[in-house]
C-alpha cells in the first residue's frame, strides 16, 4: 500500500490542545469491525464491552521530563528532546543479557554514555558545540552528527534523572501549540505509569482513573501491565511512499512472566490499550514463536522491537485495541489500519470528525472489537 492511502483532512480545530476535564469523561467511539457498527459513548462507558475473562493489557512505562531549555555557549536559545533515554542509566530499565538484540538485527549502539537529541534550531549546532541549561547546573556537548541526528553528552555526574526532574519539561507534542504547564505533569501521564523511560505518553491510557480500572476488575476482567518505553521509533516519520520500505527505530519492552502466564491460559478476548501495548504482545510472539506463548514460560522477558505493523499482518494476540485518533501518514495509523482495515477505519475517523470528536494526545478514544 501506499503512503498517500493513509491521508485525511481533519479540522485544525478538532486537534486537542488540552485534555479533557475528567480523565474518564472524553468520549469514547466504539467500532465493531465485524458489523461496522459505530456507537457513540463517554470513556467511563468502556467496562460494558469487557466480560469475564478478556485480558486488559495497558502500557506502565513513564514519561521522563526530556525536554530541555538552553543557550548555546555562543548565544542563542536552543531547545534539546532526549529521545533514547530508555538505553540509559537514567531509566533504570535493566537489559536482559539473553535478549539485548535488537528485533531482526543487532544493535549498532556506539556509546552508552550519548544521547540522541532532536534540537531546535539546528543552526550553528555543530561537533563540539556546547550547550548551557539552566543557570548552568547541566551543560553538554555536541559530540557527533549522522544523518541529520545530534548525539550528546552530558556533564551530570552520572545524575542525568534527577537533573531532568530539576530542569526538564514534559515534551509534549508539537501540534499542542500552547506553553506546557504544571498540570501536563501529571495528566501527560498515565495513572498507573511506574517505569521511567518514555519520550511521549502511550495516549491511549491517559483517559483511565484508578476507578475504573477497579471497576473494570470486578468484572473478572484481567488487568495487566506490559512495558514499552515510547522513543523515536513510534514516531518516525513514514518517508517512502512504499510503507513496506519504512524501517522503524527499536524501542525497549518488557513483560512480566504473569501477563505471559494470563496469555497462555486466556478464556476471553485479550484487549491492547494502545498501539504500544499491541506492539510489546506482538513483538514477544515474534520472539517466542509460539501459539499464543507456550514455548516460554520465564517469569520475565525482555528485549527490543522494530516491529512495523501494516495492512496485511495477521494479529496474533491482540482480538481487541483501545486507541486515540492518530495523525495522517503515520506508523500508528496504519498499524489500526492493519488491525480493522483502512475502509472500515477511515469510515470512523470520517464519523468522529462529523461528530466533533477531539483528536490525537489529548483526544477522545476508540475501543476496536
Amino acid at each position: 500500500m501506499k503512503l498517500s492511502d493513509f491521508c485525511y483532512n481533519l479540522p485544525k480545530e478538532l486537534i486537542a490542545q488540552y485534555p479533557a476535564r475528567k480523565r474518564d469523561e472524553s468520549r469514547l467511539l466504539v467500532l465493531h469491525k465485524d458489523t461496522g457498527i459505530i456507537e457513540h459513548r463517554i470513556f467511563k462507558d468502556i467496562a460494558e464491552y469487557f466480560n469475564p475473562g478478556d485480558l486488559l493489557v495497558l502500557n506502565n512505562t513513564k514519561v521522563l521530563p526530556a525536554r530541555l531549555i538552553g543557550r548555546k555557549e555562543t548565544g542563542g536559545k536552543v531547545e534539546a528532546l532526549i529521545l533514547n533515554t530508555n538505553q540509559h542509566g537514567c531509566t533504570g530499565a535493566p537489559v536482559h543479557p539473553r535478549t539485548t538484540r535488537v528485533w531482526g538485527r543487532q544493535s549498532t549502539s556506539r556509546d552508552k554514555s550519548e544521547y540522541e537529541v532532536f534540537l531546535k534550531p539546528t543552526r550553528g549546532c555543530k561537533v563540539g558545540s556546547k550547550i548551557i541549561f539552566g543557570y548552568g547546573e547541566l551543560t553538554a556537548e555536541i559530540t557527533r552528527i549522522e544523518s541529520g541526528r545530534r548525539f550528546l553528552k552530558f556533564d551530570s555526574n552520572g545524575n542525568l534523572n534527577k537533573m531532568l526532574d530539576r530542569l526538564g519539561q514534559m515534551p509534549l507534542p508539537p501540534y499542542i501549540k500552547r506553553e506546557t504547564t504544571d498540570s501536563d505533569t501529571e495528566r501527560y501521564q498515565t495513572v498507573y505509569a511506574s517505569k521511567n523511560g518514555a519520550v511521549a505518553a502511550p495516549t491511549a491510557g491517559l483517559h483511565f482513573t484508578k476507578k475504573l480500572l477497579d471497576d473494570i476488575s470486578k468484572k473478572r476482567v484481567g488487568v495487566e501491565y506490559v512495558t514499552l518505553h515510547v522513543g523515536y521509533g513510534t514516531f518516525k516519520p513514514v518517508s517512502s511512499e512504499d510503507i513496506k520500505e519504512h524501517k522503524m527505530e527499536k524501542e525497549y519492552f518488557e513483560i512480566d512472566g504473569k501477563v505471559i502466564e494470563k496469555l497462555n491460559n486466556k478464556k476471553g478476548k485479550v484487549i491492547a490499550v494502545g498501539t504500544t501495548s499491541a506492539r510489546v504482545l506482538e513483538s514477544f510472539y515474534g520472539y517466542v514463536g509460539a501459539a499464543p506463548c507456550a514455548a516460554h514460560t520465564s517469569s520475565y522477558y525482555n528485549g527490543w522491537t522494530d516491529l512495523f505493523i501494516y495492512p496485511g499482518y495477521r494479529f496474533k494476540i491482540v482480538d481487541g485495541l483501545l486507541t486515540n485518533f492518530h495523525l495522517p501518514k503515520t506508523t500508528l495509523l496504519i498499524l489500526v489500519s492493519a488491525f480493522c482495515g483502512r475502509e472500515l477505519l477511515f469510515t470512523a475517523y470520517e464519523e468522529a470528525i462529523k461528530e466533533r470528536y477531539r483528536f490525537y494526545s489529548y483526544g477522545d478514544a476508540m475501543l476496536i472489537l
